[in-house]
């Protein structure tokens, strides 16, 4: 949820710049079950826009309603919005709405904090009742530093308390340059995986060609910053071309990341690990371990755009420590913890 984070600051900047005031919303507190879990946020603008959203859509228009008084008087409230008789989840959301009105230097320790790739906490305080109150309030841990969400408000800490940790976004890097490439890139950074685009710099690509990417590193493999590579991070070999692939890899088995998918099939995965090997016998079984190849889990994807769909859902299962289950066999929660 690191990257709804950065969406709310993004959307909270450009709507100072006109003058209008946000306000914030975060699920604090569940029971039962919901859409979503505690630790979601939705940024709401005093024009009524909004950045994000707390379920599949049924609680946001009371959320937006009960925003009013908080703009009006900028004080916190806590909203109860039970969806047993409203919602298809059978759970009460406790919500907390307060103005959002960060100073410049959360920001700026923001930005810092996330391009160093370590995760933040956030704590929420508040109550179980519906009302409103001066002490109310969330604030971001930032490199050892805290930050109140509104710049004039500190929270209370007896009050009642949620914390979230938010680890770094997946930091995916896609190595080639062709039409796979271009969706994979448009559909991982939807989804909020920060984007590198590796391609080779004889090629007539810039970073425009790819929607959503982050960086674009026109590099020979040998000049590939692997040591960038750290174990939030997923790689996706995409050249079509098995000489290529196996330069990329004699650097890749280095990295810390957590996935290496391979296009093609079996027989090229093992020709490649083989040859690497024969190349590396220095290759630890953990960096094994990471490769997938052919890259992807079977639901018939035939294109391009299903075959990115194949390959992020493998890199989320393989992030996440699950396998793939259809959720009408499986029994108990359907969520995972992860952010």
């Amino acid at each position: 949820m690191t990257h709804e984070l950065k969406n709310i600051i993004k959307a909270y900047e450009a709507a100072a710049k006109s003058g209008l005031k946000s306000v914030l919303a975060t699920v604090v507190a569940l029971e039962g079950s919901s859409y979503r879990k505690p630790g979601v946020r939705m940024l709401i603008l005093e024009n009524g826009k909004m950045e994000g959203a707390v379920s599949g859509g049924c609680v946001e228009k009371e959320i937006i309603r009960q925003s009013e008084s908080v703009f009006g008087t900028g004080t916190p409230r806590m909203m109860i919005y039970d969806g047993r008789y409203r919602l298809g989840c059978e759970g009460v959301l406790y919500i907390l709405i307060e103005p959002f009105d960060p100073h410049s230097a959360l920001i700026t320790a923001f930005r810092e904090h996330v391009s160093s790739r370590e995760p933040c906490k956030i704590t929420a305080y508040f109550t179980k009742a519906e009302q409103e109150g001066k002490g109310f309030g969330s604030v971001i841990e930032l490199q050892g530093k805290f930050y109140p969400f509104h710049r004039d408000r500190s929270a209370d800490h007896s009050l009642m308390s949620f914390t979230q940790e938010l680890p770094p976004s997946i930091r995916l890097y896609i190595i080639g340059s062709e039409h796979d490439a271009v969706n994979l890139s448009a559909l991982a950074s939807q989804m909020g995986m920060e984007v590198v685009v590796v391609v080779n710099p004889r090629e007539e690509k810039a970073q425009e060609h790819f929607p959503g990417a982050m960086k674009f590193l026109p590099v020979l493999p040998e000049a590939f910053p692997v040591a960038e590579i750290d174990v939030q991070s997923a790689v996706v070999l995409m050249n079509h071309s098995y000489s290529k692939d196996l330069q990329f890899l004699m650097t890749l088995y280095k990295g810390k990341q957590f996935y290496t998918g391979i296009l093609g099939p079996y027989k090229r995965r093992e020709e490649l690990l083989n040859e690497l090997l024969e190349h590396r016998p220095e290759v630890e079984l953990e960096f094994l371990d990471t490769v997938h190849g052919p890259a992807g889990i079977d639901i018939g994807a035939i294109t391009p755009q299903e075959i990115a769909v194949s390959i992020l859902s493998e890199i989320l299962l393989q992030h996440r420590g699950r396998v793939p289950v259809k959720l009408r066999d499986k029994k108990g929660s359907i969520h995972t913890t992860s952010s």
